[in-house]
């Protein structure tokens, strides 16, 4: 079976890192063009029926809810769809995780609405209500003065600006509904290295970020993309930038995305494309 190209690289850019990485993008590109529908839409709908408890949560009104949802679909034909509330209904129709933070007298961005299928690692459940920096735990070696200067950041966001940013790990397994990293590590752990090209995925996550106008919320789309990686290592030049970026990516940021379970299955991968 053929396998795509995948539509991000991010790794040709460098190692991982802690910088926010945002970028201004055109308006237009808020949703970008849904490579994930075919591959994801089905299972994303299921999951966000059987289990809405687990990837939805809001205490926002039905209002604010709908000028996120029109926003999201503004590229979109009508459709008539049976979901409990308008930010659902839009989740429904991209591949895209919906959240909605917003600003407190106190001056912290909370999140206060989503619809999230995809979470990296985290559960809806525990952060719905959280300031920006509780919503991931503490990442070493960051910046401590690094959420100040992205909630500076946010403030000064206009409506119709839109930042982009793109950040990536390998994981086993194509799984996009993760929740926990425990069943990955237990299936690379399971992996013999003969078989690491096999199981390695390259999971890629862009955001956008974008100011509502009328109500001043927050809107941050997420959208999960799985590619086996030997699809992403389809050149030398490929191999080289992934071992060149893997290898010099921070000690402390990689034990906190979880490299180390993956370490020896990326190492045999390697050396087979080398």
């Amino acid at each position: 079976m053929s396998l795509r190209t995948p539509p991000h690289l991010p790794f040709l850019d460098g190692p991982a890192s802690l910088s926010p990485g945002l970028r201004p993008i055109a308006a237009e590109n808020l949703i970008a063009p849904d490579t994930e529908a075919e591959v994801w839409l089905p299972e994303k709908r299921q999951i966000m029926r059987a289990h809405r408890d687990e990837v939805f949560a809001s205490n926002l009104p039905d209002a604010a809810l709908a000028e996120a949802a029109a926003l999201v679909t503004a590229h979109l034909p009508p459709a008539e769809e049976n979901w409990p509330t308008p930010l659902e209904a839009a989740a429904a129709r991209v591949s895209d995780d919906l959240c909605l933070l917003q600003r407190g007298d106190d001056g912290l961005w909370r999140l206060e609405a989503a619809s999230l299928v995809t979470p990296t690692f985290w559960l809806l459940s525990e952060k719905v209500g959280e300031p920006l920096s509780g919503l991931h735990g503490p990442v070493p070696g960051a910046n401590p003065g690094l959420v100040s200067r992205i909630a500076r950041m946010f403030d000064a966001l206009r409506p119709g600006q839109v930042l982009e940013r793109v950040n990536w790990t390998v994981q086993a397994g194509d799984a996009r509904f993760t929740p926990s990293s425990a069943p990955l590590k237990a299936l690379a752990a399971a992996t013999p290295e003969d078989k690491a090209l096999d199981v390695l995925h390259l999971r890629v996550e862009r955001q956008t970020i974008s100011k509502l106008p009328e109500s001043g919320l927050l809107l941050f789309t997420i959208r999960i993309v799985i590619d086996p990686l030997r699809a992403a290592l389809d050149t030398p030049d490929h191999v080289a930038a992934f071992r060149a970026a893997w290898e010099a990516t921070d000690p402390m940021l990689a034990e906190y995305k979880g490299w180390p379970h993956y370490a020896h299955l990326v190492r045999a991968a390697l050396n087979r494309l080398s």
